[in-house]
């Protein structure tokens, strides 16, 4: 383990006891991994440590104990750890800078959220954040278009948008009833009712080519209801087709970068693995597999993986190549 896995692990074990302390009935494990950005395997491992840890004695009685109930663990004995961590001085201003920030953000959603947040960290800092200013964050969008989709938001009236679509290479156009503007990883997303797709839909907005406020005012129906974006904006449905792809060592990256309902190591080829992923595009799947360069294949659905042999026997055809069996 690396010296700086060490110290991120140190950290946790250390947050872990007041964290399971805080909930006396317990916290699904799959939660707890969640909340501490871990996977369950390696917050199963940080609970078995934490059992060898205690105070001066190491004996019955003196150890942190924990109680395992189905999928749930709560901790029964803190060993006088229960008290929650305090930030130092500089983890609160950069916290309040970040807070700070939020706050001159468009569109943000959770302003009274974040204020009360910002006042308690506030409290807790101190003189220490008094001369402390917001920096200047730049949203990946047009300007223009970040401007009109306010003040249909702010005006509450519906959008009239040309929106360009990588996975088809095509631009679109559309109403939507706009419900909120976000920022995800640095970029602008306008969420709004599309009643085109007749569906909730995320605008990326450096890709809204052009965009009006309407007369009309925007009117989301009842089953509009804004996604849950804390684990990423991309978030396949679960009706969606899936994909079975398997892949060589160097393309095992796939895994890791697109969410994926299974993972299982494989023999064939060495080092490889057999990911199932869910998308509406099947286009895409496809564009992905041809992008790998020989280092995927497709294993389900047969339609698919028939299409992705075509591509790559018209690809040889087209350099001279003899045609793969």
């Amino acid at each position: 383990m690396t010296s700086t896995g060490t110290t991120d692990r140190m950290t946790r074990l250390l947050a872990l006891v007041p964290y399971l302390t805080a909930r006396p009935e317990g916290v699904a494990l799959a939660e707890a991994a969640r909340d501490f950005g871990v996977t369950e395997r390696q917050l199963r491992s940080d609970l078995e440590l934490l059992w060898m840890c205690g105070l001066p004695g190491y004996g019955p009685g003196d150890l942190i104990d924990l109680a395992f109930e189905g999928d749930r663990v709560r901790v029964t004995f803190p060993a006088g750890m229960a008290r929650p961590l305090r930030l130092t001085t500089d983890e609160a201003v950069a916290l309040v800078v970040a807070l700070k920030t939020l706050l001159e953000l468009p569109g943000l959603a959770e302003r009274e959220a974040v204020s009360r947040a910002l006042a308690k960290v506030s409290a807790t800092a101190g003189h220490a954040v008094e001369r402390v200013t917001p920096v200047a964050v730049s949203v990946d969008a047009r300007d223009e278009a970040l401007a009109v989709v306010r003040e249909g938001l702010e005006r509450k009236r519906a959008l009239h948008l040309h929106y360009y679509v990588p996975t088809r290479d095509e631009r679109t156009e559309r109403t939507v009833d706009p419900m909120r503007l976000l920022l995800v990883d640095g970029r602008g997303y306008l969420e709004a009712w599309c009643r085109r797709a007749e569906g909730v839909r995320l605008f990326r907005l450096d890709r809204v080519d052009d965009v009006v406020v309407l007369d009309e005012p925007a009117a989301p129906p009842p089953q509009a209801h804004e996604r849950d974006v804390d684990n990423g904006i991309y978030q396949p449905d679960p009706r969606s087709p899936a994909v079975r792809l398997r892949l060589s060592r160097s393309a095992r990256w796939v895994a890791d970068y697109y969410p994926v309902d299974s993972v299982t190591a494989v023999d064939d080829p060495p080092g490889g693995l057999a990911v199932t992923v869910r998308t509406e595009d099947l286009s895409w799947a496809r564009r992905l597999v041809a992008s790998l360069g020989g280092e995927a294949s497709v294993e389900e659905p047969a339609a698919l993986a028939a299409q992705v042999a075509a591509d790559a026997r018209a690809a040889l055809a087209r350099y001279g190549g003899e045609p793969a069996g």
